[in-house]
């Protein structure tokens, strides 16, 4: 993207959130490797349908065919994104199409009728035609409409909102939070349910926005729903770009970039699985190249196509702050992590060995320590609650080891979790402690279930010893979850496994091992509320959703409990 004319009422520069600078990552090892790669052409996959999309009478107008969407709200501006298809052949991917004047416009309502910022950037082929516009001078807590245009042709207009001024004191604060949406797995109703809210601040998305795999090599309970383009799995920077454009033409993905601003962070998938700072479980070496070259690759396509502002070059770790009531630390747990070890070395108490890195760490703690909001939300892409898996029967120890990433012999450990780094989380739980830290609430995705975690400092001597925050993790979208793996209706296998696991874990207080769905979280001075969503069924475009559960935490207490209604 080449900026030529970007304009906001303030002039006011752009300015990253976070300011750590990067630490080079531990190398060991080359990761195993799961599947192979199959060469095929990645941009001529979206060429037949995204060319068929153009009016035969305006062949040669420009398009925006990805939709619109904007990110990372802050008190005086927010970021906004598109991309933009100039010519029928400037296909996602491809290299091609001519450079393009695209012109955006915020306005305080949807007829554009009380213009309050406007301008223009260009979009090329170098940044694979999408553009971001950091628009600032906007007034705080407020609802705009924004779009853009290029050669005569307006986007959709689509609804954000900035964030509280930093010293207000807002009643409420409202997100929907999801994870894990595997194309091939279903379709993405959960996005359609909370678009159709119409009561987001923003949204939250804590990762796996896309997956890296080829057609049919990822879970989907033995049936692909939808085909992924590229079809095999996504190596170079034209495949990270074919796949993050298929998602974004999701017409319910679209429809929830449409309402409200999106904070996202990544996790593994969105380069490979399992990823670490030197490579991934599933990375080959030499048959796919380097792992600096996929992960650059990788990282260059997320920030072409998502509308994330990033703190540091290559990272999504930044906060924002939601005046008074809440801010929010966003990790990045994949560009500094040691490689995941295995289980009777030892090596998973290793100070050396780390899951944030050490100038990340330092970041968090930092913040968290300084922040003078009544809630600190730690936007947390695996989870940080120990887990440890009890009494399970042999036919569901297997597969809840492969979904959880555990070894097969079934040892109380997940090491691509905070469980596989207890150096750094012990480090961070006991700065909450000795600092008297209140009030930090973890959301958290990566394991296709739904749980409610108390975060003790000691799980062994749990409920006698302290609890040093409260954890939300969200269930997937569409990716597998326990009953798709053992292949069983859904909810037989949370009724057995569920209590077992709470026996197991005296700190988690409900866990769903089998649907899918959304949260929503809620945040007053006086609670943080999560209201759990599930789906009727993922592989229906028109699935249903209900409410399940709701869990919240009251301010001071460090402890979560059940609520019985929905906010």
């Amino acid at each position: 993207m080449t900026s030529r004319r970007s304009h906001s009422p303030s002039g006011v520069p752009a300015d990253p959130r976070g300011t750590s600078p990067a630490e080079p990552g531990l190398i060991s090892s080359a990761p195993r490797r799961r599947t192979v790669v199959k060469a095929a052409a990645a941009g001529a996959v979206l060429a037949a349908p995204l060319t068929a999309a153009f009016p035969a009478s305006a062949a040669d107008a420009p398009a925006f065919l990805h939709g619109v969407a904007s990110g990372d709200p802050l008190p005086d501006g927010v970021l906004l994104w598109t991309r933009v298809t100039p010519t029928p052949e400037a296909v996602p991917g491809s290299g091609l199409g001519p450079d393009i004047e695209v012109g955006w416009t915020v306005a305080l309502d949807r007829g554009f009728t009380n213009i309050v910022a406007k301008g223009s950037v260009t979009a090329t082929a170098d940044s694979d035609h999408t553009v971001k516009a950091d628009v600032r001078g906007l007034a705080p807590a407020t609802d705009h409409w924004f779009r853009f245009s290029a050669g005569g042709t307006d986007s959709p207009a689509a609804r954000t909102r900035t964030a509280p001024a930093a010293d207000a004191a807002p009643a409420g604060l409202r997100f929907g939070v999801v994870s894990c949406a595997n194309w091939e797995g279903g379709h993405f109703a959960a996005y359609r349910h909370l678009a159709a809210r119409g009561d987001l601040d923003a949204w939250i998305h804590l990762g796996d926005y896309i997956y890296e795999y080829g057609t049919g090599q990822y879970g989907t309970r033995g049936k692909v729903v939808r085909p992924h383009a590229p079809v095999h799995e996504i190596v170079s920077l034209a495949d990270y770009r074919v796949r993050h454009a298929r998602y974004k033409t999701d017409p319910d993905l679209q429809a929830l970039h449409a309402v409200a601003p999106v904070i996202a962070i990544w996790d593994d998938h969105e380069f490979a699985n399992d990823a670490w700072s030197g490579g991934a479980e599933n990375h080959t070496e030499g048959a796919e190249g380097s792992w600096a070259a996929r992960q650059s690759a990788a990282k260059r396509a997320y920030f072409e196509w998502m509308p994330v502002r990033p703190a540091i070059a290559g990272t999504t770790y930044r906060r924002l702050r939601f005046g008074r009531l809440a801010d929010l630390s966003l990790l990045d747990l994949r560009s500094y992590r040691s490689q995941q070890v295995g289980v009777g070395d030892g090596e998973v108490d290793d100070p050396n060995r780390s899951l944030t890195g050490r100038a990340q760490l330092d970041w968090l703690k930092s913040g968290l320590k300084s922040s003078d909001t009544t809630w600190r939300l730690v936007g947390n892409s695996v989870m940080i609650a120990p887990f440890a898996l009890g009494n399970l029967t042999a036919d569901l120890l297997g597969p809840l080891t492969e979904l959880l990433g555990l070894p097969k012999e079934g040892l109380a450990l997940n090491p691509d979790q905070w469980d596989g780094y207890t150096d750094d989380r012990r480090e961070l739980l006991a700065h909450l402690r000795e600092n008297a830290i209140r009030n930090t609430v973890f959301l958290t995705g990566d394991i296709h279930m739904a749980w409610a975690n108390d975060v003790p400092v000691n799980a062994g001597t749990y409920p006698l010893s302290a609890s040093a925050a409260t954890e939300f993790v969200v269930t997937s979208v569409t990716s597998d979850n326990l009953d798709d793996l053992v292949k069983v209706p859904e909810g037989t296998v949370s009724a057995v496994a569920s209590p077992l696991i709470r026996a197991a874990n005296r700190h988690v207080h409900w866990v769903d091992t089998d649907r899918h769905g959304y949260g929503v979280l809620d945040i007053t001075a006086a609670r943080a509320q999560m209201d759990f969503y599930v789906l009727s069924d993922r592989t229906k475009p028109d699935a249903r959703s209900s409410w399940a559960r709701s869990y919240r935490t009251r301010s001071g207490t460090q402890k979560v409990e059940r609520t019985y209604d929905p906010v």
